[in-house]
């Protein structure tokens, strides 16, 4: 699939601030995080391990942190968010609604945590 660099380059540009916020948010939280991908999808990996990746559907952008866990520990965050939608280890929302900068700060470190343990 190619790098996150390459992913956020080719989106279209209503696309592209949301998602960039989310990669700039888990840069923050685990800054040695490098490039790599997570079931063959563009992702930041920590450790060894897939940290988050940020990709755009047809009908979403899906945020997949890898991890079931990590998304609950938000979903109460998220209730009532207009166009979110959860599935077991996936955030769905709508670019003219991004995900709140303290939600994905959550959704990250819960990743992190998880990797770190």
């Amino acid at each position: 699939m190619g790098t996150v660099d390459e992913l956020l380059a080719g989106l279209d540009p209503a696309d592209r601030p949301s998602v960039e916020r989310i990669y700039e948010i888990a840069r923050e939280e685990a800054p040695d995080a490098e490039q790599g991908t997570g079931y063959g999808m563009p992702a930041l990996v920590y450790r060894g391990k897939p940290l988050v990746s940020v990709m755009r559907a047809k009908k979403h952008i899906g945020v997949y942190p890898f991890s079931p866990e990590a998304v609950a520990a938000v979903s109460g965050a998220l209730e009532g968010h207009p166009g979110v939608g959860l599935d077991k280890g996936t955030i769905r929302y709508q670019p003219e609604h991004p995900l709140p900068d303290d939600v994905v700060r959550a959704l990250v470190v819960a990743r992190r945590e998880q990797i770190e343990r």
